[in-house]
């Protein structure tokens, strides 16, 4: 039977409950348990795909086509294996579920409550990964803060488990803030009294607590917050700030986090982690031999979170190619004709997010076009590649009033169009091409160099794609459409073979890209990059204090 970890938070939301799940994850995981991560979210969406990003951040796509919070982007990229539709479950799911079997009389007619009805049902789907054997442990995310309203079932659900499971097949991990008073000059352990009573009020009482903290924490300090949070001293952990999220794993293991949590549930912990991949990675990214700037250009770059995938992928190829990438954030609204030789002329590449609607996307156009006629490195992703079908209608093909239906239904050139089994869908939620299709590479493409391989999977997220009443007519016009989807035919990547690299993709390869398995178009691009970088600039080394900067 498989162990449960539960890792919840206090005081205040955005502490990285994520993060340190992951990097608990990842030790296990490195020490040779099967570990798999869940997040439960206390929202009412039944997912985050109907979201705007400016409320959650990016929405995460898993191969089988979930639309999921994008802490499981995290999980992937730190245990380097796919996350399901399982591993995410938010307080509509759970409510959706609960009220359908009352519709069907599951219930006998009994009153359906929070306890046992929905209660039940989220301890159904917290020990659902953890019943088909392919685990060992078992760690679950709880979304929020202790006493948010959302979250009181969610506590209670956790309560019962550790009565109905036993101590040493459950634990419970509180991450908590420690705020530094500057004026004082002095750690403060108040809030985290409070959040572990509060915790406590509600029947669950924290086995670890992990303490994020900007400032070091003395010994006496983990002892004073071990004697009121009635927790052993070596239950007590240091999570201080640390310059990249990809550190947090070995900073928690110098804090024995994964030694105690195996000790509290009688697991072997003779093994050590084995993670030289993992230093070899930090390595290559704490200390780059060159620099490049690379503009992301998109309508939600006020919140970092909303392209987190991309940025991630950025790291991770980053590092492969032993470069620091400077990511500088362009607004689309912001970009003009007249303008955007001022902004683009210091770049070394070109990203055109994905996204919806029509806000900002006459300066994505503009953006590309530029990036087309000066043979800046440009890689577009799903909108960004569809845009990029645009402009070269308009500037090459010569359609001035080519576009997408999207963003004008009447357009006598619709270049990208509606997928035909789109059109009759009213629904928004869940409702697009999503998770992992296939997709066949041309044979001596620059999509087939990058991926050493003529067939491949990526995951999609999208309503829209390239018409294909238009292929003859760009084909001939130079674009090379180098990647198809085998069963439908839709085109999945597009290249100019003339410019250094312009390459598009349907899909979004940010979501499969991981510390060990960096995505093979984010490596590609960087490479090309640092090779734009080189013949403008020369040789691109740079000092430390360049890189600092």
């Amino acid at each position: 039977m498989a162990k449960y970890i539960f890792v919840t938070g206090g005081v205040t939301s955005s502490l990285g409950k994520g993060i340190i799940a992951a990097s608990l994850a990842k030790l296990l995981q490195a020490r040779g348990f099967r570990v798999t991560i869940q997040k439960f979210d206390p929202y009412i969406n039944v997912d985050p795909g109907t979201l705007n990003p400016y409320e959650h951040g990016e929405c995460f796509v898993t191969e089988d086509g979930a639309e999921t919070d994008l802490d499981l982007g995290h999980y992937e990229r730190f245990l380097n294996t796919p996350t399901s539709q399982a591993n995410n479950v938010t307080t509509g799911r759970i409510y959706q579920t609960v009220i359908n079997k009352e519709r069907e009389g599951a219930y006998l007619g009994k009153t359906v409550q929070v306890i046992p009805h929905i209660t039940d049902e989220i301890k159904r789907r917290i020990l659902l990964l953890g019943k088909d054997g392919k685990y060992d442990i078992v760690i679950t995310e709880l979304g929020g803060t202790v006493g948010d309203i959302e979250s009181l079932p969610y506590i209670e659900a956790v309560r019962q488990l550790q009565w109905e499971l036993g101590e040493e097949d459950c634990l419970v991990v509180h991450l908590t803030l420690i705020p530094y008073l500057r004026a004082a000059k002095e750690l403060k352990t108040k809030p985290t009294q409070h959040s572990v009573r509060l915790l406590s009020e509600y029947g669950v009482h924290p086995d670890i607590i992990v303490c994020r903290t900007e400032e070091p924490m003395y010994r006496d300090l983990k002892k004073k917050i071990a004697l009121f949070c009635n927790v052993q001293v070596d239950a007590v952990i240091e999570a201080n700030d640390v310059p990249t999220i990809y550190e947090v794993p070995l900073e928690m293991m110098r804090e024995k986090l994964d030694v105690s949590v195996l000790k509290r549930l009688n697991l072997p912990v003779e093994k050590e982690p084995e993670l030289s991949k993992w230093r070899e990675f930090l390595d290559k990214l704490k200390y780059p031999k060159t620099k490049v700037t690379i503009g992301l250009i998109g309508k939600y770059v006020e919140l970092q979170d909303a392209y987190k995938s991309i940025l991630e992928s950025f790291v991770h190829a980053g590092s492969q190619n032993e470069c620091k990438v400077v990511v500088q954030n362009i607004h689309s609204e912001h970009i003009t004709p007249e303008n955007v030789c001022e902004k683009l002329k210091n770049l070394d590449g070109l990203l055109v997010a994905p996204g919806f609607g029509h806000r900002g996307i006459e300066g994505k156009i503009t953006a590309i076009q530029y990036a087309r006629e000066n043979s800046l490195p440009f890689f577009g992703i799903c909108l960004g590649m569809q845009m990029s079908v645009v402009e070269y209608a308009r500037n090459v093909l010569g359609w001035k009033d080519a576009h997408s239906v999207e963003m004008n239904p009447d357009t006598a050139h619709p270049v990208i169009n509606l997928m035909e089994e789109q059109k009759k869908i009213t629904a928004k939620g869940g409702t697009m091409r999503l998770g992992a299709y296939a997709c066949d590479l041309l044979p001596g493409s620059k999509a087939a160099e990058i991926y050493g391989a003529t067939s491949i999977s990526e995951r999609h997220r999208h309503r829209y794609e390239f018409n294909n009443d238009y292929l003859q007519q760009f084909e001939e016009a130079g674009m090379v459409l180098s990647g198809r989807n085998p069963e439908s035919g839709l085109v999945e990547m597009v290249e100019l073979p003339a410019h250094p690299f312009f390459v598009g993709s349907q899909f979004h390869p940010e979501l499969k890209s991981t510390v060990e398995r960096p995505a093979p178009i984010f490596v590609s691009f960087i490479k090309a990059a640092k090779q734009y970088a080189e013949s403008k600039n020369g040789k691109t080394k740079v000092s430390e204090e360049k890189l600092a900067q």
